[in-house]
């Protein structure tokens, strides 16, 4: 048995269909009266909605939030929570809708109830992102930490197939660099196992019923655990490459997760002999060096994009990404070297399946 430290960093977790009508006595657990609603504003009738449910309780909505946290909006966010005297925020949505409340947190103190509708699993980590002059800065700190989420697949039910898709594909991203970080231990391997395990079932029976409630209990249940592993660990390569391509070239968040996941796998597995059999036995394949490929072939078969190139990178903007994920050195399972990542984002830029790890 390896020696390792575990502390628990969770919020409170409300899960379960119908859970939204427990938000009241949530908020009143917090002691707040004035709680700001966030959005995106393709989500901003559900949020007002929420506002006017909410009725007294309700100090306002801000329905701006956007991909990667840029600076300004977070300026704008901890402005409006100002003026109408919020003593706690709703992040209703998505990594983005929960991204901006993680900032709000970090500069005003503003505890946040999250309400997840998609499987990115940021709502369960004390990291944040915030974007500032082409640069996205990432770190971790306790009070970004949501205080409590709620968890119900009845809100995912009119989630589109394809983000469906890509947000439990970032999710499982989560699990997989925490199962080789170098400050992993055996509970968060329990955890991240079966959060894969959760997911990579979900997520055909999604793309061909969106609808069935069970796929979309599972898939939640998946990104909670997934998201779990990831706030208790080390970022390694994946994490650093998607950072630099969503908030330096404004690629969208999930998809960008989706391609880089089997080709960073590739890169990484076959220093991570443990994690690579894991991952293998959470998908239910026989060999841990086909996991990339497995992955690879699983975001196709579902509509997932599979090639940057796809998302939006130019051929140009390959030297320059690998560039900048070079910057910083990190805790990776195999050694990082200029060449070896831009190799890894020229095949993911061509959309080239991976080989075996």
């Amino acid at each position: 048995m390896m020696d390792f430290i575990y502390q628990a960093q969770s919020p409170r977790v409300v899960f379960g269909r119908g859970a939204l009508q427990h938000l009241e006595r949530e908020i009143d657990a917090l002691g707040a009266r004035r709680a700001l609603v966030l959005s995106t504003p393709p989500q901003a009738t559900a949020a007002h909605a929420l506002a006017e449910r909410l009725g007294e309780r309700a100090a306002g909505v801000f329905s701006k939030a956007v991909m990667h946290v840029p600076i300004e909006s977070a300026q704008a966010a901890r402005e409006v929570a100002r003026q109408c005297q919020a003593d706690c925020a709703i992040a209703l949505g998505g990594g983005s809708t929960i991204g901006l409340g993680k900032a709000l947190a970090l500069t005003s103190g503003l505890p946040i109830v999250a309400i997840p509708t998609t499987y990115a699993g940021s709502e369960m980590t004390p990291i944040y992102g915030i974007t500032e002059a082409g640069l996205k800065k990432t770190g971790r700190d306790p009070r970004v930490l949501p205080r409590t989420v709620l968890y119900d697949p009845l809100l995912s039910s009119t989630l589109p197939v394809g983000l469906s898709v890509c947000s439990g594909l970032n999710a499982i991203a989560h699990a997989a660099e925490g199962l080789y970080a170098s400050d992993s231990n055996p509970i968060l391997d329990l955890m991240a196992e079966d959060g894969v395990r959760a997911l990579v079932q979900a997520l055909p029976v999604l793309h061909q019923q969106p609808q069935q409630a069970e796929a979309r209990a599972q898939a939640l249940y998946g990104a909670w655990l997934c998201g779990s592993v990831l706030g208790q660990v080390s970022m390694a390569l994946h994490h650093k490459l998607c950072h630099t391509l969503g908030g330096s070239f404004n690629l969208p968040h999930a998809e960008t997760h989706s391609v880089v996941l089997p080709h960073a796998l590739a890169f990484n597995l076959g220093h991570a002999p443990v994690a690579a059999q894991r991952l293998a036995r959470a998908m239910g394949i026989g060999s841990p060096a086909n996991v990339p490929g497995a992955l690879w072939d699983l975001a196709r078969d579902l509509g997932a994009p599979t090639s940057l190139r796809e998302l939006g990178l130019s051929a140009e903007d390959v030297d320059t990404a690998s560039a900048l994920a070079m910057t910083q050195q990190y805790p990776n399972p195999r050694p990082l070297t200029h060449r070896a990542v831009r190799h890894l984002l020229q095949q993911a830029h061509e959309g080239i399946r991976p080989s075996a790890a």
